[in-house]
């Protein structure tokens, strides 16, 4: 009888597919410094990384710093930004929080999870964002997609991106973590999709669980 593989077993398989299939994971959202990463990762809320990067390029354009960001009308962001979704609430965080970079760290992106959670618009998953990507901290920032492809691999029963960040952190090494995450977001993109794999369907699953007979009900956050 085929049986599923023990969560040991698990961890290790999916470390190392994900490490063969993207060795070297690039940042979905076009940025040249930690600023314009804090304001895309920003702008990604509810949003697609692609309609992100569509709109970027005008928007930093405008103003790709904090200095000019905050001399820039609230009006001018929210017209940029508004396929983004959100327009009204994101385009006042982003003027609002150039104006706090400016005056409590002299324009530029602090390199702690306190200071950077304290932004308007930045919450725990955007800092982790920017502390792992612009200042290589190690981070495991989760989203929805991170949780839903967790909780079909077996690595946490969490029930909310906070408990399944945890988990997270527990099973894999402290080093891979910036890496994993976005492996792991490349990998439900292509082939672990919400619509498109059930539990049942792609060679994670299939692999880590062959004896599975339903589909895997997810806790969504």
């Amino acid at each position: 009888m085929t049986r599923n593989l023990l969560k040991a077993e698990r961890v290790s398989y999916i470390d190392q597919r994900l490490d063969e299939l993207y060795p070297k994971p690039p940042v979905p959202l076009d940025h040249a410094d930690p600023f314009t990463l804090l304001i895309a990762v920003l702008l990604s809320a509810q949003c697609t990384d692609q309609r992100v990067n569509q709109v970027t390029p005008a928007l930093f354009a405008l103003a790709d710093n904090p200095f000019d960001m905050a001399q820039r009308s609230t009006e001018s962001i929210r017209e940029i930004i508004r396929p983004c979704g959100l327009s009204p609430q994101k385009s006042k965080a982003i003027r609002r929080l150039s104006e706090i970079l400016i005056a409590e760290h002299a324009g530029e992106v602090p390199q702690d999870f306190t200071s950077l959670e304290r932004l308007p618009g930045v919450g725990h998953k955007t800092a982790s964002v920017v502390m792992a990507q612009s200042f290589g901290v190690p981070s495991f920032p989760v989203d929805t997609h991170i949780h839903r492809l967790a909780q079909r691999w077996g690595l946490t029963r969490g029930r909310n991106v906070v408990e399944t960040e945890r988990d997270l952190k527990k099973v894999f090494l402290r080093e891979r973590w910036n890496d994993l995450h976005l492996q792991i977001i490349f990998y439900g993109r292509e082939f672990c999709t919400a619509r498109g794999c059930n539990g049942l369907v792609c060679e994670i699953c299939t692999t880590c669980f062959p004896a599975r007979k339903h589909p895997k009900k997810i806790h969504k956050p």
